[in-house]
């Protein structure tokens, strides 16, 4: 019992590790009417785009709906900083570049989305 409280962590990721390719290689249920001989030797594109613009386009998408949660909850971790810091000037210090920090990764986020949004405008208009 103790060394299962012990390596509980690692119990657990070693069953994700084994069951996580069972369901990812799983194959589909013989009710959906697939064409085996569609779908043997091709190879499929995964992204479903064509062109290098809606390549950065997608992409960059995928970023974005990632980024911005991550960037709100920095900005809540932040001001659990302030908070916490109850006055000290050593940890009201630490927590003003976490804010800056972030604050910066979120303009490099949403500025190269404007970037690649002006680019693309401007490519598609030649």
């Amino acid at each position: 019992m103790i060394f299962i409280k012990k390596n509980l962590f690692q119990i657990v990721l070693m069953g994700f590790l084994i069951v996580a390719p069972i369901l990812s290689f799983a194959q589909a249920p013989a009710s959906v009417d697939v064409d085996p001989i569609d779908t043997q030797g091709k190879i499929v594109n995964p992204i479903k785009v064509d062109t290098i613009n809606g390549f950065i386009k997608t992409l960059l998408e995928g970023v974005l709906r990632v980024g911005i949660p991550i960037v709100a909850l920095a900005i809540i971790y932040c001001g659990f900083l302030f908070v916490s810091a109850r006055g000290n000037s050593e940890k009201l210090g630490k927590a003003k570049d976490a804010l800056l920090y972030t604050l910066i990764g979120a303009a490099i986020l949403l500025g190269s989305w404007a970037i690649a949004q002006l680019i693309s405008d401007t490519v598609l208009a030649l």
